[in-house]
């Protein structure tokens, strides 16, 4: 089975868009329209996840960095900026790792993998809601204190779900996050190898993965904290986001 991907933008360097667990490529939509306008831009719906739900043996970041790998290479795309979010972030760390020749940089964004806290009660039950009710308050304590929850980003996450055994493919998904309560954690030694660019964002009031997970990255990555900004960064500061994918990717200079 093949990946589902929007694609926007005819011309110049290749932007991958990574979403994080439980979305779509619908989180990018603003920032993907943004970086269009100068790059080639391809949003996909990780293995899993919505358009993607029967990709085969789907739920580690490891097969859906090698999915989106082969995906690239079946296209003929030799180079690509990669941004990935939350889980995306982690799958976007590991193509780099993987097949380093085929990134040209990277945006990480609230990246899984980077340390063993994850706040797994919280993404078990956003992987078991399935209406707005019981939802919301999920993507509530997902969000920094003062960024509203957009309808439209309540919107998405209902239609990810929505379908015969989306929400059971999540919650199955959801079991393999952590390992008695702790993440499984990408080898050091080979994010320090890496020679592209990296840049790390992450919001200090995010309350699935928390920001001193970015004290320990390698001395090379790029760090930006935002004070007031929780977990969902493509949703809470999509002009920010598009600003640092442009940035390390060298776009429009």
């Amino acid at each position: 089975m093949s990946l589902f991907v929007r694609e926007v933008g005819d011309d110049g360097p290749i932007v991958v868009l990574l979403h994080g667990f439980g979305g779509s490529h619908a989180v990018w939509a603003p920032i993907q329209n943004t970086l269009a306008t100068q790059a080639r831009t391809l949003a996909y719906d990780l293995p899993g996840h919505a358009g993607s739900l029967g990709y085969p043996d789907a739920g580690s970041a490891k097969v859906a960095a090698q999915a989106i790998l082969g995906e690239l290479a079946s296209r003929g795309i030799e180079k690509a900026h990669v941004a990935g979010h939350s889980m995306g972030g982690a799958v976007a760390a590991l193509m780099a790792i993987l097949d380093p020749a085929r990134v040209a940089s990277l945006t990480l964004l609230s990246p899984g993998g980077f340390g063993p806290e994850i706040n797994h009660r919280l993404l078990t039950r956003y992987a078991a809601a399935r209406d707005e009710a019981s939802l919301r308050p999920c993507l509530e304590a997902m969000f920094g204190w003062m960024s509203p929850v957009p309808e439209e980003t309540v919107a998405h996450a209902l239609t990810a779900r929505a379908g015969e055994g989306r929400s059971e493919k999540l919650m199955s998904m959801a079991q393999g996050l952590a390992r008695d309560g702790k993440q499984g954690q990408l080898p050091r030694e080979r994010l320090e190898a890496l020679a592209m660019p990296v840049t790390v964002a992450w919001g200090e009031l995010d309350n699935v993965l928390p920001s001193r997970q970015a004290r320990a990255l390698p001395w090379r990555f790029g760090v930006h904290l935002f004070a007031d900004l929780g977990h969902m960064l493509p949703d809470e500061a999509p002009d920010e986001m598009a600003a640092l994918i442009a940035r390390t990717a060298g776009l429009g200079g």
